[in-house]
This record gives C-alpha cells, structure tokens and sequence, in this order.
C-alpha cells in the first residue's frame, strides 16, 4: 500500500545494454508542493495519513528498520490521492554503529539531535526519527497546519510538534496520525456549529448556475466544498456574503463528507432529483 504496485519486470543481456532490467508499475503524478497547498484540507490530511501508513511500515517492516536516506518530495507520488514511494535505490536497514551516545549524533539543517547509544552498539531507532523528522521538515510542517479546521489546531500542532521534537511521545504520535477514515471523519466533524439562519428547503432540486469561486474548491469553476451535515453548510454559507443558496449532492469524500454547491442567487431552480436545494430566506 505505500509503495508503487509492480506489475512487473523484464531482463534484458545484449551487446547494446548489458545486464538492464526494466520495470513496469503503476502510474502516479509526481508532487507538487505548491499544488497540493492549493488542494483542501481533507485532501491534503489524506495524503499525511498515507505517509504515517508508510512511516509505520518502514519502522517495522520484515527486514527491519528501513530508513530513506534520500528522504524528499521528489521521491514520491500521488496514486488515487495516496502518496506513495517510488525510488528505494537509497533505503537502508542498517542502524548506525556506535560506541557511546555521542556517536549517535543526527543533523539537519534546522537542528541536532542526539540518539542513545544501545548496549548492543546500536543507535536506538535512528532509521525510524530520521524518516520521522524529515516527514515533518518536508511534508507535516507544510501540509498539516495550513487552513486546518480551527477546532482541529490544538491536536495537529501536538502532532506536528511530535515528530519535530523527537520526544518521548513519538509512539502516541503513531496512535494519534493512524486512524481508520471513520476516525478521521470524527475529527472533520469537530469542526460544525449550530447555526441560526433561515433557510428554506427545496427537494429534488439544483441550481445549474449562479456560481462563485472559493478557496479551497473541488470545483475550479464554482464554490465545492465538503461538509459533514447541513449545519455546516448553513454556517459557511453565512461566513460567505455572496452566498444565497447551496446545493446537496449524494456525493462524498473518502471520510463520507458530502459535497456541496455554494450559489450566489436562485433565480434559475431546475429538477434533479439526486441533489437538495437550500436558499437562503429574507426578510
């Protein structure tokens, strides 16, 4: 699940290339930081629970302990909005030897961190906290906390300040970051309050147009957003001034959130009977 599938392979010895091996696996998009900070947050939250879902296998995996030495954005893909690890030319199971503490010395370039010394002569877990740490100075530290929800905030800035200090809570971060969807559609719904406006309801109805952009929409043309109940359709309604109406959908996000239209009038009502209208009421 957190690799590339390999479907499969074929050797090749000629004269021309010798010894060449050639692979053949799924498809994925490389990663654009920048894009995916224009994505939203659930989509973005997805993409950090797939990397803890591959944290925890590198962390104990058959072979061991598998550190990424070169641990970049680079080196992965987005496969059906997972992130997934394509190049494992640099992976190693072999944890640092060492003779005393001081031996067990980590670097980066924002800062230090020094490891214990095993009786074994081993640093203890240095392959699990740099792949820990270089996932949060490449992808947590960007992607986690940038318009999250904000009853949400407390418990990521735990998270994120979990794999970037290296304390002693590394293992209840693990248990923190490694929910099932319905756990993490539990925290999506922290987020709704109740809300006071009338709006009046129109079933098996949609609004084809009337549209308005938003940040962030899964819609490029219009306003698209995920909610967990009409509640929270109502209030970020109101927290938009030129919504006047929004629109049920019956689809939904990989927690189970629905989507939902946001419209700026609704002048034009057409029947869909997949789909509720909600419009707002004025006095």
């Amino acid at each position: 699940l957190c690799c590339l599938q390999l479907y499969g392979y074929c050797y090749q010895d000629s004269n021309d290339i010798p010894d060449t091996l050639t692979t053949i696996t799924e498809l994925g998009s490389p990663l654009e930081m920048i894009q995916l900070l224009q994505t939203s947050w659930e989509d973005r939250f997805r993409i950090c629970l797939s990397l803890v879902r591959l944290l925890h296998y590198l962390a104990h995996s058959p072979l061991g302990s598998v550190t990424l030495l070169d641990f970049r954005p680079r080196q992965f893909v987005i496969v059906d909005g997972e992130l997934k690890v394509t190049d494992l030319d640099d992976a190693s199971v072999e944890e640092s030897s060492c003779t005393s503490n001081s031996d067990c010395f980590m670097e980066f370039p924002a800062r230090n961190f020094t490891l214990p010394c095993s009786v074994e002569g081993r640093c203890q877990s240095m392959n699990e906290k740099r792949n820990l740490y270089n996932a949060y100075r490449f992808f947590f530290t960007y992607l986690l906390p940038h318009s999250a929800p904000s009853s949400l905030r407390p418990l990521l800035d735990k998270i994120v300040n979990a794999t970037g200090n290296h304390n002693k809570h590394n293992k209840a971060y693990y248990l923190l970051f490694y929910p099932s969807p319905s756990v993490s559609s539990e925290f999506t719904q922290k987020c709704v309050k109740s809300a006071n406006t009338q709006y009046r309801r129109v079933p098996e109805a949609f609004i084809p147009d009337e549209n308005y952009r938003c940040w962030p929409s899964y819609h490029h043309k219009g306003c698209l957003l995920s909610v967990f109940d009409v509640n929270e359709a109502i209030e970020i309604c109101d927290s938009y001034s030129q919504c006047k109406a929004f629109v049920l959908t019956n689809q939904t996000t990989w927690t189970g959130r629905q989507l939902v239209f946001f419209k700026m009038a609704s002048n034009h009502i057409v029947p869909d009977p997949d789909k509720i209208t909600y419009v707002k009421v004025t006095d």
